[in-house]
């Protein structure tokens, strides 16, 4: 287990656990909790050695084997099966000590070796490493792209890939869902429900938390403390605790209050004096009980839309996708034709890569729609909260000059004060304060840009809101404030989001996006989560199938320079054969050249028959001395036997594997001659 005993920790001058205790047992899945800044990562990097306590002992078992999610951006050219595939350091050290053991000629640790392949799945491992690329929202035809094909995000999912790849006693994950949509968040969650081992998780997702969770530890002013259950558990003895801690507080003063008020009554009498001095030392001793110090929430809302058209906007036949530099265009949604009413609440759901930001920035004006009618309301304010904050925003400017500019952009028809002080003061009402309105926005967080694109939206008091993925950096305080503010406004809502929580909260009607078309889902967020698990499911047998086939067509054409060789001969005397044709109606003379031709086949064919009957027999004699011995290896044997069976199966295996190709080849070659000669095979 992982035990914490009076653990203190800084970073820099900055206590992040003061004196605190806690233990985590074998195959708890463990939430950690608390606002952005707590110290959740500093616990990360303690659990991980990447930092050692400051103080108290703190202890991991040396034998458990960690895997975490590396958070530097890979910049390699290897496939990403590839990639994914050297997570799995397992069984990458067993190859290892295969080919160090063949080279040496060690029969004893070759058999050892196989034996360890065998365990650390290697039959399997290209499987397995391609079922998690596809779960995370891949596509089949990316198996093979190179890491550096992938945009940040996406390398950032090959990493976690990579991560889940490797066989751990201890899974740390910090922020897993960052990057993820919601069809690669149902998977994930999926599957993390089945690891066997001790995971700690970061995470601001409710639903994603009480789905993997069964422990939720809370960091909150350099305490540590162990909660029973997920995480509304944990919302629930929380609040209980504090309501009981209230009243002891309460009490307590009380308590106080009256000892101290005999003290100063009597304290001056001396026939009270000794009765005051117990009071005194009584009050003394007390343990106080701490006033409950409820951290400030972030709580906005959205400003009253100046006006409310209806409908929102008509799309008629449209028609969305992106243009090239050359002006080519790509199509990825046709037909779109749907209404957006004033105070409507959409969800757009859709697996990864199926349109959903395309269909949002079309309607945001970011890109223009390709055919069709988008037709806008009078009077449409969009307020849009892109994927990529820094789309929005300026990474050398402060929020003090985003807003200055926002405010001249839109001039008078703002009706907002646009004076710097009266700008620094609404900054303020979203944490932007004191020298946080200089600083540069590229040196924020994600949570503090999300923030300052929220702020920027509020001011411009739009009736549409489009938010795409606004949650990605947010802590829970932050979207509980969110998931308020949206229900309180009074204007039309579509929203592109992983965050379940957030949807269900917010969301009245879902539009699906898939399949090149844009239509109403019915039903609700546990009936698309299964549709998502299903389509996962068919995603990874394509894809097997495909690699499959692609296996298949490679041996053909490995096969195809020796089959043409041989054929080429026969190919001639059939062709040559209809020179000699007999007149027409005269049949006896074609059968008579058709027998010429089975026969000059049969002579062609022979050898190739002869051999082929050949391979069948040493196949099933060595597959069955194969099977003989590993019967024998599942048996207790001296070192020198297994030994000796070790190099035994070796010499098998290569042979069996030569000769299943040559018996391909020499299928092959019989099914052209025989093609060649226009006989049935």
């Amino acid at each position: 287990m992982i035990t914490l005993k009076n653990v203190t920790l800084r970073r820099g001058t900055k206590v992040v656990l003061d004196s605190v205790s806690a233990t985590i047992n074998p195959g708890e899945n463990v939430g950690l909790v608390g606002r952005n800044g707590a110290g959740k990562s500093s616990l990360f990097a303690l659990l991980s050695r990447k930092l050692t306590e400051d103080g108290g002992e703190f202890h991991i078992p040396t034998s458990w084997r960690m895997a975490e999610v590396a958070q530097n951006m890979p910049e390699t050219d290897q496939g990403a099966t590839a990639f994914v595939l050297d997570g799995d350091t397992r069984l990458a050290d067993v190859q290892r000590q295969l080919a160090e053991a063949e080279a040496a000629d060690d029969g004893m640790a070759i058999a050892q070796a196989y034996s360890d392949l065998h365990d650390a799945g290697a039959h399997d491992s290209e499987a397995r490493a391609q079922a998690l690329i596809l779960g995370l929202g891949f596509r089949a035809s990316e198996l093979h792209n190179p890491v550096d094909s992938f945009s940040g995000g996406w390398r950032m999912r090959l990493q976690l890939a990579r991560a889940l790849m490797c066989p751990s006693d201890l899974l740390l994950l910090d922020e897993p869902t960052n990057h993820l949509d919601l069809d690669a968040l149902v998977w994930l969650e999926a599957w993390l429900k089945r690891y066997a081992g001790t995971m700690i998780v970061i995470s601001h997702d409710r639903e994603f938390l009480d789905a993997i969770t069964n422990v939720t530890l809370q960091i909150q002013s350099g305490e540590l403390n162990r909660y029973g259950g997920n995480y509304s558990k944990f919302e629930e003895l929380r609040a209980q605790q504090l309501e009981l801690q209230a009243a002891s507080f309460s009490k307590q003063q009380e308590k106080m209050a009256h000892l101290q008020k005999f003290i100063d009554r009597f304290k001056a009498k001396a026939s009270k004096a000794k009765q005051a001095q117990s009071r005194v030392k009584q009050l003394e001793r007390m343990e106080k009980i701490g006033p409950v110090l409820a951290e400030a929430d972030f709580t906005f809302e959205f400003k009253e839309p100046a006006s409310l058209p209806n409908p929102m906007l008509s799309i008629t036949d449209g028609e969305f996708g992106y243009r090239d530099e050359d002006g080519n265009a790509t199509t990825i949604l046709r037909g779109v034709s749907r209404s957006v009413l004033a105070g409507q609440r959409i969800g757009i759901l859709g697996a990864n890569g199926q349109g959903k930001s395309t269909l949002v920035k079309t309607i945001a004006r970011d890109m223009k729609a390709l055919g069709g009618d988008v037709t806008e309301g009078k009077g449409l304010n969009i307020g849009y909260f892109a994927q990529q904050e820094l789309d929005v925003l300026r990474p050398e400017d402060n929020p003090l000059e985003h807003m200055v500019r926002l405010a001249r952009e839109m001039g008078a028809d703002a009706k907002q004060p646009s004076r710097e002080q009266d700008l620094r003061s609404y900054l303020g009402t979203f944490n932007f304060t004191g020298d946080m309105v200089k600083q540069a926005v590229g040196t924020m967080s994600g949570g503090e840009k999300a923030r300052l694109v929220l702020c920027m939206i509020v001011w411009q008091r739009p009736n549409l809101l489009l938010l795409d993925e606004p949650t990605n950096h947010l802590d829970l305080a932050t979207r509980e404030a969110l998931a308020m503010a949206l229900n309180d406004f009074d204007g039309t809502v579509m929203l592109v989001s992983h965050d379940r929580s957030l949807l269900r909260s917010v969301c009245e009607d879902f539009w699906m996006v898939g399949r090149g078309v844009v239509g109403p889902f019915d039903g609700d967020l546990d009936d698309y989560q299964r549709y998502l698990l299903e389509e996962s499911k068919r995603l990874r047998e394509e894809a097997k199938n495909a690699e499959q086939a692609q296996h298949q067509a490679a041996k053909l054409q490995a096969n195809a320079a020796p089959i043409a060789a041989v054929a080429t001969p026969v190919a001639t005397v059939a062709t040559a054969a209809p020179a000699i044709e007999a007149p027409q109606g005269d049949q006896r003379e074609q059968r008579k050249l058709a027998a010429q031709a089975r026969q000059l086949l049969t002579e062609k064919t022979k050898p190739f028959k002869k051999e082929l009957e050949k391979a069948d027999q040493r196949i099933a004699t060595l597959g069955a001395e194969k099977s003989a011995i590993e019967a024998q290896l599942a048996t207790p044997l001296l070192p020198a036997e297994i030994a000796e069976a070790g190099k035994r199966l070796k010499v098998i295996g290569d042979e069996l594997d030569n000769l299943e190709e040559r018996w391909l080849e020499l299928s092959e070659q019989i099914e052209a001659l025989t093609q060649s000669a226009g006989l049935p095979a």
